[in-house]
């Protein structure tokens, strides 16, 4: 870990702006490397306070990742296995616990939570997207075996810009909202710090750009997908099978595919940019020295790699996500510890209230200032996949340089080392050389859960709710989408 100017505590009272778009594969920005997109303003954010280079969703999928982000929990503890299975307020979040102490706590933009009409834990809710199907969300995820076809896969691919889209549309007026609120805000008089939860739909598809952000791309080299040719991908059988699933490769040609890239890299810029106006009215305000700014993402993109678009997968492409925290206090400086979503909880409420709630082991919520006192690079983290496309749960284990892949039932498992093979491409999963590594790492899988148990348990949850929706039939019968239609 390389840290300047690190203090004796960072247990500092502060207000937290809590910045998070959707869709942002870590490696997409300038401060984690990558040598085109442009992200002036996160790249500044971060020379300016910590980045976190292993962070991670608990699960690489909207709905049970934000779920997990507002609990602190995994998914096999709260239980939102799937894009049918959201939040909404049936365990207590760190913004119930907040706002009960006194704190305002305000949401601007996407939540993917059930509905306005549950107690989610906000003091308010400012142009909130909830769950579409009136709070249904995408029931055919709940169809698992056998898996049913998925048509609506080939509108990513006749989807491009360059253009304005409704998700667009929607960032300005986020962005407009929080500056307004925060504009606002240095107006009234708080007796508590505040938390201001600024949330983007950026850079999810459709990949359609604004022009002046797709033109920082019109004409730049754009690197290929990697592992994307047949003879490269890889052939276990849950990716096989997940592959034939999510078939949006099947729709693209060499052409689309640069375009989509350089569309999704606009898009990028564009989240970039919204977040340098919300940055500025915060130092307009006048508050920025007492407010902590928290960056980050629900998931990543695949970008064809390996055959894929979208998420889902436990590819680094997909399950990476960035995390950038910076403010009075935060040295500066690449923490190498890994760190989840999960650890939103317990980071945030160390901000506002100055004190920690202890973690009974070492793979719960746990605040990010701890790590930066101290960086614990052996620490493990878990993420995990039990939504549509899938004909079985997925559980990856990230502890040093190794990343291990567990599918629940009769397959095997997957074993990558990160720092010698960056595009995963080279899986050790099966080679006996490695068996000691396997043993270790699925040890620390076991000692959060039992993968078997959990997954009969997300199937056995998920075919009850397919009942009680009315079957199959009825499901496959109800609206599907690639992206969740705007509703305010």
């Amino acid at each position: 870990m390389i840290v300047c100017g690190l203090e004796e505590s960072t247990n500092v009272t502060t207000n937290v702006l809590f910045l998070l778009s959707d869709e942002h594969a870590r490696s997409a920005l300038g401060t984690y490397g990558h040598r085109i997109v442009q992200t002036p303003t996160l790249d500044r954010l971060a020379s300016s306070g910590m980045i976190f280079d292993r962070a991670y969703t608990p699960s690489p999928i909207c709905i049970p990742a934000r779920a997990s982000l507002a609990t602190g929990l995994h998914v096999f503890e709260h239980r939102c296995w799937s894009s049918a299975q959201p939040y909404y307020g049936q365990v207590e979040s760190w913004m119930h616990r907040l706002r009960a102490d006194g704190h305002t706590v305000v949401s601007i933009g996407k939540l993917h939570f059930r509905s306005g009409d549950d107690d989610n834990g906000f003091t308010e809710e400012i142009l909130p997207m909830y769950l579409a199907n009136d709070g249904k969300g995408w029931p055919q995820s709940l169809i698992r075996s056998p898996l049913p076809a998925f048509a609506e896969a080939a509108e990513l691919a006749r989807l491009l810009g360059p253009g304005e889209s409704d998700y667009t549309d929607y960032d300005r007026k986020i962005t407009a909202a929080a500056c307004n609120w925060i504009g606002r805000s240095a107006q009234r008089a708080h007796n508590k710090p505040w938390v201001l939860f600024v949330s983007f739909a950026s850079p999810h598809y459709p990949l359609i750009a604004p022009p002046s952000f797709f033109d920082l791309y019109r004409h730049r080299e754009t690197p290929e997908p990697f592992a994307n040719s047949k003879s490269q991908r890889s052939q276990h059988p849950v990716l096989r099978e997940m592959l034939d699933f999510w078939n949006y490769d099947a729709y693209f040609d060499a052409d689309s595919r640069r375009l989509a890239r350089q569309n999704y890299y606009g898009l990028c810029s564009f989240v970039d940019y919204n977040i340098r106006q919300v940055l500025a009215a915060l130092e307009h305000s006048g508050q920025d020295r007492d407010t902590l700014v928290i960056y980050t993402s629900d998931h990543g993109e695949m970008l064809g790699n390996h055959g894929f678009w979208a998420k889902s997968l436990m590819y680094e492409d997909s399950v990476a996500v960035p995390m950038i925290v910076a403010g009075q206090n935060i040295p500066v400086g690449v923490n190498h510890t890994p760190v989840s979503l999960t650890d939103m909880a317990a980071t945030i409420e160390t901000a506002i209230t100055g004190s920690q709630r202890p973690a009974s082991a070492p793979w719960q919520s746990r605040a990010l200032q701890e790590f930066m006192r101290r960086a614990q690079s052996d620490r493990f983290i878990l993420s995990e996949y039990h939504d549509g496309g899938s004909p079985t749960g997925l559980f990856m284990i990230r502890q040093g340089d190794w990343k291990y892949v567990y599918y629940a039932g009769a397959y095997p498992a997957q074993l990558f080392h990160l720092q010698q093979d960056l595009q995963e491409t080279q899986d050790l999963g099966e080679n006996p050389a490695y068996a000691a590594v396997r043993e270790k790492l699925h040890g620390f899988l076991n000692q959060v859960l039992d993968p078997e148990t959990v997954n009969a348990q997300a199937f056995a949850e998920q075919a009850r709710l397919l009942e009680d929706l009315g079957g199959a039939e009825k499901v496959l019968a109800m609206p599907s989408f690639n992206h969740t239609p705007i509703g305010c």
